[in-house]
């Protein structure tokens, strides 16, 4: 966030700055919206994996995807730490909590073990953007497999 300027976004949109002050009328708001967006996006992708049927591997394929693309995992993190300063912009991080925690109820009904997947989903995501190799789906896969128990079976 901390090279985002009017200018440099309306550069990269292929946009004259002007239009960016025109409908952001704060650097803040810009980046909220921008941040919201991209937030926004992968709470979808995740509560489409909630249909049913075990996703595990499916879920595994979409977070080494999510993992591959640092600046856009950046971003995520960013929001849900400007959201914990400005409650007004909780709606992304809330349905992206709420997605996750479907995931995980199509595995079990218990809100602890619901809660401790979004917690290791959320912690190793964060945790690739320390380190230089980024977790294959497989692993992402084997981190899923333990903490999530088989799906029921209807």
């Amino acid at each position: 966030m901390a090279g985002v300027s009017h200018r440099t976004v309306s550069q990269e949109a292929g946009l004259p700055t002007s239009a960016t002050t025109y409908y952001f009328t704060g650097l803040g708001d810009l980046l909220a919206a921008a941040l919201t967006s991209v937030m926004d996006e992968d709470s979808e992708r995740m509560r489409r994996l909630s249909a049913g049927g075990d996703r595990r591997r499916d879920l595994a394929e979409l977070l080494a995807r999510v993992a591959a693309e640092p600046g856009r995992l950046l971003a995520e993190y960013e929001l849900f730490l400007l959201a914990a300063r400005r409650p007004h912009l909780r709606e992304s991080t809330d349905a992206w909590l709420a997605a996750v925690g479907a995931f995980a109820h199509c595995y079990t009904d218990d809100p602890v073990r619901a809660r401790v997947v979004t917690a290791v989903i959320d912690g190793v995501l964060l945790h690739t953007l320390l380190g230089e190799t980024k977790p294959s789906a497989d692993e992402f896969e084997a981190i899923l497999t333990d903490v999530l128990p088989e799906p029921p079976q209807h």
